[in-house]
């Protein structure tokens, strides 16, 4: 990634009534020399590999991760051990080359995963 590149993430969700109104929500990043944009791909539960991209710009570290067919945007959050993503109900953890993807609000519904290199 080249200094002061930008990069945009784009979260559209679609409202129906009235007349298909569509909200859209842009955040910029502003990524400098110290800033870096990784890709990993991860197999939960022996299911079909999956790229998950991490953003680490200064205090923002964000994951974009393939959830149902759509790229859903998680946030770092304090760990005390590995690095924990969440966004709404879902929580990504990572510690080494394990992880789990687990939904908060189903009980039982977490995915084991492992990094493929």
């Amino acid at each position: 990634m080249k200094p002061n590149a930008w990069i945009t993430l784009f979260c559209i969700a679609g409202l129906a009534p009235p007349a298909a109104a569509e909200a859209t929500l842009s955040v910029v990043l502003n990524l400098n020399a110290d800033s870096d944009v990784i890709a990993a791909r991860y197999t939960c539960d022996a299911g079909e590999p999956f790229s998950v991209q991490y953003v680490n710009a200064g205090l923002n570290s964000l994951a974009l991760i393939p959830i149902d067919g759509q790229e859903v945007v998680f946030v770092n959050v304090v760990s005390a051990s590995g690095a924990r993503y969440v966004s709404g109900p879902y929580e990504w953890w990572t510690k080494g080359s394990d992880a789990t993807l687990s939904n908060q609000f189903e009980k039982g519904n977490t995915a084991e995963c492992v990094y493929q290199e």
